[in-house]
């Protein structure tokens, strides 16, 4: 059975990624765009990642331009949005697209694994993936949920050592 460390990833700055690097930490996946109006669960993503990364969460985030276009910069730009009105620190990678043939491998896996509304497609920006630490996905959340409310399910999976 795959696991998120079968996967690899190209971070923001270019450089390559094994996603086996986040074994045994609570993970979650969140396909990202600068000009939505979920955008600003920026701010909530980053506030879960400083509430509890020291206990074993990272956030992955992975900017995505496949819903109206909403994420049209290059990488540069986009880290530097994120940087500068969100205060983001936690990883960022390179713009990939989460449905369809060319659809990042990654997010072909998460919708297997954890259908939603539509099938296993994902609808919208900031669909969001909760990993175990033992890589194996434990939930999906739809775009509207707020990354607050993901805080006692964090809680549950950073539990489980």
């Amino acid at each position: 059975m795959a696991t998120l460390g079968d996967f690899k990833a190209t971070t923001i700055t270019g450089e390559e990624r094994a996603l086996s690097d986040y074994l045994g930490q609570v993970v979650l996946v969140v396909n990202t765009a600068s000009k939505c109006g979920f955008t600003p669960q920026f701010a909530g993503l980053e506030k879960l990642y400083e509430t509890y990364a020291e206990r074993g969460l990272v956030v992955l985030g992975f900017p995505c331009n496949q819903f109206a276009n909403q994420e049209p910069g290059d990488a540069e730009a986009i880290g530097a949005f994120c940087e500068r009105n969100y205060g983001v620190t936690f990883p960022m990678f390179d713009k990939v697209e989460v449905n369809g043939r060319d659809a990042h491998p990654l997010f072909a896996w998460l919708r297997e694994q954890q259908g939603g509304l539509l099938g296993d497609r994902i609808k919208w920006n900031f669909t969001k993936f909760l990993i175990g630490r033992d890589g194996q996905v434990l939930e999906r959340y739809a775009p509207a949920t707020k990354p607050e409310k993901l805080a006692v399910d964090v809680e549950r999976a950073l539990g489980e050592r």
